[in-house]
């Protein structure tokens, strides 16, 4: 995300890897990837850093972690962004999204980033997006100091529920704003899925790009631009 507009604007940014991506260690358990387990490394954050109120962030992944911390301590968070949920309370993982997740952690292990792709990372995006989707997996999965992990991850996050029912969420009773990303360009993150987020929670806006325009979850400055809007809320 464009966070240099963020500070530029007074804030204090903080961001961090999730185990096992980017430059953090992988879990102690190659099952260590639960939500219960991502929840619990941004507990130890936000109480180590002991920030007043802060406005939190988080995409996919992210996304379903913070909204599962939040319902669990509602009052440490001042607002959320939440980008392009996939979740739906009471969603199964089906055997032919499990082989698919499955055969994306095996091309991450065997053949890296490329292998990530060439496994089907961007199957499904428009042909309109694909080369840019292409690119821009290619560079995420290259930050990653641990793709083994990152794989590990791949087996365990998608079928791990971050929350039960929507009763947990409606503990959210704090500006949201949920980003979604049009099915063309991103059919990983179904825009019927966010839809559903901003719909369900008590104080929540939606935004998404128009048709025919590059995905708003991939644009940092507009995104930069919804956590001040937050922080006016």
């Amino acid at each position: 995300m464009g966070s240099r507009m963020v500070h530029k604007n007074g804030f204090r940014v903080v961001s961090y890897d999730a185990r096992g991506h980017g430059a953090s260690g992988p879990a102690a358990d190659s099952r260590g990837y639960e939500y219960t387990d991502l929840v619990s490394d941004l507990s130890t954050i936000v109480s180590t850093l002991k920030i007043e109120r802060p406005i939190g962030v988080g995409i996919s992944m992210g996304a379903h972690t913070l909204a599962a911390f939040a319902s669990q301590q509602p009052d440490v968070f001042s607002a959320l962004l939440l980008i392009t949920p996939a979740y739906l309370p009471g969603m199964v993982l089906e055997p032919a999204a499990a082989e698919r997740w499955h055969d994306l952690a095996n091309g991450l292990r065997s053949g890296g980033a490329q292998g990530f792709v060439d496994a089907g990372a961007v199957s499904g995006v428009d042909t309109r997006w694909r080369d840019l989707a292409e690119r821009a997996t290619l560079q995420r999965m290259q930050l990653h100091a641990n793709p083994s992990a990152v794989a590990d991850a791949l087996d365990v996050v998608p079928g791990s529920p971050p929350f039960e029912d929507w009763s947990q969420l409606m503990a959210l009773d704090l500006p949201v704003t949920v980003v979604g990303s049009r099915d063309e360009a991103d059919p990983g993150h179904p825009l019927e899925v966010a839809d559903t987020w901003a719909k369900e929670l008590p104080d929540a806006d939606f935004a998404v790009e128009e048709s025919g325009e590059s995905p708003l979850a991939w644009r940092g400055a507009s995104l930069s631009k919804l956590v001040l809007a937050l922080a006016e809320r």
